[in-house]
Formats: C-alpha cells, structure tokens, sequence
C-alpha cells in the first residue's frame, strides 16, 4: 500500500504561515495534520520565508525539498516597497533545499544560487528524473533582463547530487504570455508539463513532449476539463499517481480570502487524455493548504509522519 506527503506553506499574514508544512493521506483523498498543523521547518536565511515547494525522492532513496526563497510577510512592505514588479526583477536568486534521509530529520538549510544577475526572483521550483541522462531536471519561472523582466519564462537546471548544478537554459515560453507554476511528470515515456498561463487563457494549461526538455506541445482537450472554471483564480498545478492507476490533479484556488485558501482535486484515468474531471466532494483537507507538492510515501513513513511532534526549542 502507499500513503501520500503534501508539502505546503499557509497563505497568512505572519511569517510563520511561509514555513515548510506537511499533511499526509492513506489515500490522497482524505487529508490530515502533521506535527499539530504546525511548521516543520523554519527559513532562517535568505528572506527568512519559503512558498511554492517542491519534494522529491531520489533513486537512493534522499528525499529533498526545494522551495521558493521569499516572505511577503516579512519583505512586502520592507525590501518590496509593496510591489510584486519589484519581486519579479529584484527578488532572491537563490532556491532554499533541505535533505533528509528519513523525512523527519532534516539538514541545515543551503541556498542554491541557480539565476545569475539577469534572472528576476526564482519562483515555484519542480523537479523531475531523467532516466536517459540518469540526473534531475529542476524547473522554475522566473523574469529575464531578455525581456526587459516582463514576462516569465520557465528554465531548467540539471544535477546529479543537488550540489553542482548547470547553467540555466530555457525550457518553455508562451508566445502570447508569461507562464509559471510548472509541474512535469513522466507517463508511458512521454512527459507532461503543467502551466499556469497568465493570459490566453488566465488558467492552467498542459504541455507534452517525447523530451524532458521539449518541444512541448498543447494537449487541447485539457482545455475543454478547465472551461467551467473562472479564469484567474487557479494556480500552483501538482499531481500524483493513485494507488489503482489514476491521476489526481490539484489546483490552488485563490478566489476567497487567504486563510481559507486551498486546493481542488481533479481527477482523469490517464494523463496523456486531458480529459480531468472535478472531485470536490471526496477530498477533504484540514485548512487551506497552500502551493505544494505531493510525494508517495510508504505506509511506515505515514506511520511515522503522523507521530512526529517538533518542540519549539527545535528550530
């Protein structure tokens, strides 16, 4: 049997909402706390607030975090000046990433400097494996002096070890608008990247490609699964195989104030179809979860999760 890891920030007005949160599930559909629904980990460098994780589970059998370095709470009225224009061109260039080996015990956290002076801020990163390069794919959206830090792009980075790291290249860009928030995930040797495009349409849209790193392509019947819904008001796509084979989409609704923000299952029998279809009423979560990402985990490792209880002079 497998259980499922939900890693995720909370969308509040104090700096310990844009901590490291986990939930876990026996089945992905019903949800609960870790360590009391509080953080796990806490940023202390950078701009001392992580968002928009990503996790991951390495052939060795490491498991990593990496997450977006910046804290509204903290930097929006302060470095920010209350601009997100300001964010875009001059946030951090850095990814925040812990390891561990056990998903309890976790390193110190390291900044990974993955933009160079011409990139804006790294938001929401993603990884992925490369079975035929035998390495990582990690994938972000970020402005570019290219542009003039207009619209963003996603770029890509490769690592074997998640300490040596290649130079950014790009991965995919929207003709007729900026894209964010991708998730990309393998299914019968083709890959499928999900977006958030930011006009044309205000909503998320799937990519597919024979290549880890294209050419992508749209799957257009995804669209007609995404029609009902408002534009603008869904981001942060991440996605999990089920134990019987289906694929469950989430997707963060930001239509309602930010305590009660959370995510909204879809789910489809395979990938490559598009055709997802929306599942309300057999989730439930226990708040608003806020931009993550989901892990399979082993039922011993759920067992473990749900015992964990962090005390505050661990931080």
């Amino acid at each position: 049997m497998q259980a499922y890891l939900f890693v995720h920030f909370k969308e509040k007005r104090t700096p310990d909402g844009e901590q490291v949160y986990f939930g876990v599930s026996k089945d992905g559909f019903m949800w609960e706390e870790v360590n009391d629904g509080n953080p796990v980990l806490w940023s202390y460098y950078g701009d001392k607030g992580v968002r928009d994780f990503t996790i991951t589970r390495t052939k060795e059998g490491r498991f990593v975090i990496l997450a977006t370095d910046l804290s509204l709470s903290y930097g929006m009225l302060n470095q920010y000046q209350h601009s997100w224009d300001e964010i875009g061109r001059n946030g951090s260039k850095c990814l925040v990433l812990w390891e561990s080996d056990d998903l309890i015990h976790w390193s110190d956290q390291r900044m990974v400097k993955l933009g160079d002076e011409d990139f804006g801020c790294l938001w929401a990163p993603d990884v992925i494996y490369d079975k035929k390069n035998d390495d990582y794919v990690i994938h972000w959206s970020s402005s570019h002096s290219s542009n003039n830090y207009g619209e963003k792009g996603i770029y890509y980075s490769r690592t074997k070890d998640f300490v040596n790291f290649t130079k950014a290249q790009v991965l995919y860009r929207k003709e007729d608008s900026g894209v964010i928030d991708s998730a990309m995930y393998e299914e019968e040797g083709k890959y499928y990247l999900f977006l958030k495009s930011e006009k044309n349409p205000s909503r998320i849209i799937l990519m597919e490609s024979e290549n880890i790193t294209g050419p992508f392509e749209k799957i257009e019947d995804f669209d007609q699964s995404m029609e009902a819904l408002q534009e603008g008001l869904y981001e942060a796509p991440t996605a999990v195989k089920l134990e019987d084979g289906r694929w469950c989409l989430f997707l963060d609704f930001y239509g309602c104030s930010a305590e009660e923000q959370g995510y909204v299952p879809f789910i489809a029998d395979k990938m490559s179809t598009g055709n997802f279809i929306r599942s309300d009423q057999s989730f439930k979560f226990p708040y608003g979860y806020k931009h993550g990402t989901i892990l399979t985990i082993t039922m011993e490792e759920y067992e473990r999760l749900k015992s964990y209880k962090k005390m505050p002079s661990e931080y």
